[in-house]
């Protein structure tokens, strides 16, 4: 007879960090929109794309939908990134990190060298804020998910030991 461990196959890492990083981006980048719709934010959904499209075809709603693939392509390629280098980190913290890192990334240096955005200097402070959370939430929803997966960080979770959890009374 198999044990339940015989019988689990592993996780693939590649297949697993594409699925997280393309609802990283389904999610993620819908918030984007809402905090623009909001004026959370001065910079559109398709920021990443900036330098590719005109500015005023971001703000149409193709526009916002091609930011937002854009988005979820940008996600997918962060969590492949996060699953190769840090998939046996532990706990939250790296995922935020994670994401603090690739907000500073984007908007000190590739952001403004690229024409994405402006410098750091001239962006409102609700702005950095607002994106600055945006992504600390992303990125801990890649770190976390990956994490949990890769790791025994399940053991940690209440009233669960391992693979197996509490029979439903």
């Amino acid at each position: 007879m198999k044990t339940q461990k015989e019988t689990v196959k592993p996780t693939n890492k590649w297949w697993f960090a594409i699925y997280i990083g393309f609802y990283a981006g389904l999610i993620w980048g819908a918030l984007k929109i809402v905090e623009h719709y909001f004026q959370f934010t001065e910079l559109t959904p398709g920021f990443l794309i900036e330098p590719f499209f005109k500015h005023a075809f971001l703000l149409t709603w193709q526009g916002l939908l091609v930011g937002w693939l854009f988005f979820i392509i940008f996600s997918i390629i962060a969590s492949l990134i996060y699953a190769v280098a840090m998939a046996k980190a532990k706990g939250p913290w790296p995922g935020a990190v994670y994401g603090i890192a690739w907000w500073a990334l984007l908007y000190l240096i590739l952001g403004p060298a690229s024409g994405m955005m402006s410098s750091i200097g001239r962006i409102e402070w609700n702005t950095l804020i607002t994106d600055g959370c945006l992504f600390v939430l992303w990125g801990l929803f890649i770190g976390y998910s990956i994490t949990l997966e890769f790791t025994d960080e399940r053991v940690r979770e209440p009233g669960k030991k391992g693979i197996r959890s509490r029979p439903v009374r």
